[in-house]
């Protein structure tokens, strides 16, 4: 595969085909628990894991998996993953996984992560597979992080709190106040200023597309202008 499949692959990924900002899917644990910037990423490197692997997974055994059958094999595989990294969670990062709670275990009903073993991993070989899985997982992952900061931001006016239930004990004072004597928006923390928080970020993306297909447009509309000339 070309660099220039590679670049499209975490094109997609980051950007054009966001799991969250354009296939919306993965929507409950995202708005569920986000009210931080370390919940989102604690969720954010474990959905990108599960992606990871499973892609990769997938990848080594289509050519010996019947297609009567594809579907539970895959769950199966997904569902071994999950559990395997929940179990470490709750190993190595307890009180991280006490506070993720029963969304580490419903990763597997994640359908972003059936979607890319079945529209993807099942039709190409390892490395791109792995690549599309982690590019889709930085994307998750990258959404999660900006949500849980404009919450934690606006709901606490601090960012990074409780880095030391995902870095250990030298995270303890990473928490950086930005707003000193702030009482906090309760909105920002409940479940719809999740709603209104994502949806804003939506938007932007929106915005930003838009400016891009002008661009786009005007660059096209400008080279034609001058080969006519």
């Amino acid at each position: 595969m070309s660099n220039a499949d590679y670049n499209e692959i975490s094109k997609n990924g980051l950007w054009t085909n966001n799991v969250a900002l354009v296939q919306l899917l993965g929507l409950c644990p995202l708005l569920a628990v986000t009210g931080t910037v370390i919940n989102g990423l604690g969720l954010g490197v474990a959905t990108l894991l599960t992606l990871v692997l499973s892609n990769s997974s997938v990848s080594l055994i289509r050519h010996w998996v019947r297609p009567e059958v594809r579907v539970p094999v895959f769950v199966l595989i997904i569902a071994s993953i999950v559990t395997t990294i929940e179990l470490s969670m709750n190993a190595w990062f307890h009180d991280l996984y006490n506070v993720l709670g029963i969304f580490i275990p419903l990763i597997v009903t994640n359908c972003s992560i059936l979607a890319r073993a079945e529209a993807f991993a099942s039709k190409n070989k390892v490395l791109p597979s792995m690549i599309d899985g982690f590019m889709m997982g930085l994307g998750f992952t990258a959404v999660l992080v900006l949500l849980g900061g404009m919450r934690e931001l606006v709901g606490r006016g601090t960012l990074l709190a409780d880095a030391h239930l995902m870095f250990g004990e030298v995270a303890r004072n990473w928490t950086l106040v930005i707003f000193d004597d702030y009482t906090g928006l309760l909105l920002a923390i409940l479940p719809p200023g999740a709603f209104i928080g994502l949806g804003l970020i939506i938007a932007g993306k929106n915005i930003i597309d838009k400016r891009l297909s002008k661009r786009q447009a005007q660059a096209v509309q400008n080279t034609g202008q001058e080969a006519i000339a």
